[in-house]
């Protein structure tokens, strides 16, 4: 196993390059400064400076969007089968590039290296998905009727932006670029501000892979100014965006005027539901790791635990035990668990939510105390003895922090897990079918795991309900979204056609 000292080395050289040039926006296949200057962004693990980064203003994401709009009439017209092959260019190229990925994520979010070094690959993997369903995206269906032949076809929509967030960017930026290229659009990314390094890398990536020109641009800046120019670009015809729920809702204020499409992934508060008879060992392992693995900063976190009274004692004893195990530390540290949040302000929000806890009367039963003086840790934090309607139950915290709930039956279990704004994931764990079948239809969620950790399959349908979102990504779903249907019909025949006038 590579130790510490040799990740810190790696990582120096790694990083020499963004600290000499900076890390630049990329525009109709160039690597330029931003309008706005630069602004600077800081390792969450020492606070240190990474590198100065362009700050793009709404002047480049003209620049890009109309780069974009040039560019996409030739990509739209290029045959599946030459873009499947430039997209497996690219993953081959994530493959060989899939440490320096990992380390410049761990140091740039705080993301532990046990993680990293798989979303890497996970961004390969998206990539190769989608660039073998390239070749038949367009395809249509066929319709008949008596009088009528109608036959489908699938377009691209044309030049789309691309809104990721600062929590496992890499292979979020992937889930979203992969089927908008593989469909025929052209992308202009924006980037969140925190966590800027590796959509640089994907950029060069794809460049080297021989993305043509304007296929791929790169705008960094701050929501308010590059990321609102985006959303109110009368030549981007669609937006994703992955990031908080309140966020969606000003995208789509922003992009009304113009009429935009949206696709959002957003916020969660999803429930874990731990019934007598589960399988206690493995449902301990799923919920200790659905909350606390990847820092507790994703959508999909089950940051609700609800655990039926007949086992909460014996549940909680053995949970806290675990929770004071879980091993903080340096995220290049192979043997870390839960490295920093990603800045200050963040860690803000999520050491102010244990003061709320304990004032709204919950039981603080592990952690809730910085690491350090150095860095944003926290050490991984549980609230037992809570109830629905605290604070720390219905609002997403988005860290290391799990708020566990008892509940005596199936019905005050369905109501406590859907009495949230949140409707995005839930996991169950019981061993009676019928309860399980009956349970997870009354869910109110987009995704649900019965008896498993969250395990992305990529061809079904990955979105929410309520303020979780709008839209599904995955297979077929994500070709909903970054393409038009056309609907042709031919006449069969001579059939009557009624006369007016003659």
């Amino acid at each position: 196993m590579t130790d510490l000292a040799t990740h810190q080395a790696k990582l120096a050289g790694h990083l020499a390059r963004f600290r000499e040039t900076g890390i630049l926006n990329l525009i109709g296949g160039q690597s330029v400064s931003g309008a706005g200057g630069t602004f600077q962004t800081h390792s969450p693990v020492d606070e240190s400076l990474i590198a100065d980064v362009a700050l793009g203003t709404a002047a480049d994401i003209d620049a890009a969007a109309k780069a974009a709009k040039a560019a996409f009439p030739a990509w739209a017209a290029l045959d599946g089968e030459t873009r499947k092959t430039i997209l497996h260019r690219i993953a081959d190229l994530i493959e060989a590039r899939a440490e320096e990925i990992a380390l410049c994520e761990c140091w740039d979010t705080g993301q532990a290296w046990r993680f990293m070094s798989k979303a890497a690959l996970r961004g390969a993997e998206n990539f190769r998905y989608f660039a073998d369903l390239a070749p038949t995206a367009r395809d249509g269906l066929s319709l008949p009727t008596p009088t009528h032949l109608n036959i489908t076809t699938r377009k691209p929509i044309g030049p789309v932006g691309v809104i990721t967030p600062w929590n496992t960017p890499f292979m979020l930026s992937t889930w979203k670029i992969a089927p908008a290229l593989a469909a025929g659009c052209t992308v202009v990314h924006k980037p969140a501000e925190f966590s800027p390094l590796t959509a640089r890398l994907l950029a060069e990536i794809c460049q080297e892979a021989g993305l043509p020109p304007g296929v791929l641009n790169l705008v960094n800046g701050m929501g308010e100014g590059a990321g609102r120019a985006l959303t109110e670009h009368p030549d981007i015809k669609a937006i994703a965006f992955v990031g908080e729920s309140r966020t969606g809702s000003m995208i789509m204020k922003q992009g009304a005027d113009t009429l935009k499409r949206v696709h959002f992934e957003l916020g969660g508060k999803n429930p874990c539901i731990v019934f007598d008879d589960a399988d206690l060992d493995r449902a301990l392992d799923a919920a200790i790791f659905m909350i606390y693995s990847l820092n507790g900063e994703r959508c999909t976190s089950s940051s609700r635990l609800l655990v039926q009274e007949s086992i909460a004692a014996e549940f909680h004893e053995r949970l806290i035990a675990r929770v004071n195990n879980i091993k903080v530390g340096h995220p290049l540290d192979p043997k870390t668990e839960v490295g920093p949040l990603i800045h200050k302000t963040h860690f803000d929000k999520v050491t102010g939510y244990v003061e709320i806890g304990k004032a709204d009367g919950a039981t603080l039963a592990a952690g809730g105390t910085r690491v350090g003086d150095r860095g944003w840790f926290v050490r991984p934090t549980l609230f037992t003895n809570a109830h629905s309607e605290m604070r720390i139950a219905q609002e997403e915290v988005f860290g290391p922090f799990l708020t566990s709930i008892t509940f005596k039956d199936e019905a005050e279990a369905l109501a406590i897990a859907n009495d949230v704004a949140y409707g995005l994931t839930a996991y169950v764990w019981t061993n009676d079918l019928t309860r399980a079948l009956r349970f997870t239809d009354g869910l109110e969620a987009g995704m649900i795991w019965v008896n498993s950790e969250n395990v992305r399959h990529l061809p079904t349908p990955f979105g929410g309900v309520k303020a979780s979102g709008i839209g599904r990504d995955g297979g077929q779903w994500s070709f909903d979204f970054y393409m038009e249907q056309k609907n042709t019909a031919l006449a069969l025949g001579q059939h009557k056609i009624q006369r007016l006038g003659a």
